[in-house]
């Protein structure tokens, strides 16, 4: 608690009401990426103490709804549930309070620290797994994602496995974290509501040709614009990136 005592957003929550330094996180990641807007539909993954709720609701208005293990003392405007993030009752519990989809999920939790590096890394993957399989469900076409996890060895991995449901994903460390911290937030917008991933691999026929010259293909009706492909070829294509509306494919092979 000595270093905390000396700590300028320790101090800073306490002075303006903040349930944790970790408050002045969420405020800087918004500030930068403009996750949640006025009217949005929030729920918090491991809330407690509340820092990121109280947060949540000043910059949405809206509903807001936090989840944890631990109970949470009362904030106004807010709802909160005692339910295990991992749990797939849980989502049942939170579409029932939000009535429907939400437009922000994000999730600050943390696992118990064991001491042992690797297995806190470990942990703290698993927990943000969670986080972002419920985070899929709960959120609407083009919802945003924010997570934090400790870096390690399989912190790329989970990042690309966000980069496989988000338009655009980075990992990023707002001031207010600690210099010595290996935490780090995957900010994450735009979840992709399209039949494609990127990665897929798919064998298509090119059925139009786009404005830019490029071949169209199209699974269940969206498109994916093939660069180098021609009208009536068959091609085998790898998913390379995707919007709200189509995808884009890099050709592997072709016969025509």
């Amino acid at each position: 608690m000595a270093r905390d005592q000396k700590d300028h957003y320790y101090r800073k929550a306490k002075e303006e009401g903040y349930r944790a330094r970790s408050a002045y996180k969420l405020l800087q990641i918004n500030q930068k990426f403009k996750l949640i807007k006025k009217g949005d539909c929030v729920v918090d993954l491991g809330a407690a103490p509340g820092g990121w709720l109280q947060v949540a609701k000043e910059l949405s208005g809206g509903m807001v709804v936090g989840v944890d293990l631990e109970a949470i003392s009362p904030i106004p405007g807010v709802l909160t549930l005692q339910a295990d993030i991992g749990k797939e009752e849980t989502l049942d519990l939170i579409q029932e309070a939000v009535g429907g989809n939400a437009d922000v999920v994000i999730c600050d939790a943390a696992p118990n620290l064991s001491g042992a590096w690797d297995v806190d890394h470990s942990r703290s993957i698993d927990l943000s797994r969670s986080a972002l399989k419920m985070a899929k469900k709960l959120l609407k076409p083009g919802g945003n994602f924010l997570a934090k996890v400790f870096q390690g060895d399989m912190f790329l991995d989970f990042l690309s496995e966000v980069k496989r449901e988000f338009e655009k994903v980075q990992a990023h460390s707002p001031p207010a974290s600690r210099k010595e911290s290996a935490e780090t937030y995957i900010v994450a917008k735009k979840m992709i509501s399209g039949p494609v991933k990127i990665g897929d691999v798919y064998n298509l026929h090119i059925e139009s040709v786009g404005h830019s010259g490029d071949g169209v293909a199209l699974i269940d009706g969206f498109a994916v614009f093939v660069k180098g492909a021609k009208l009536g070829d068959d091609v085998k294509i790898k998913i390379e990136a995707v919007k709200r509306n189509f995808a884009f494919g890099k050709l592997i092979n072709r016969k025509h």
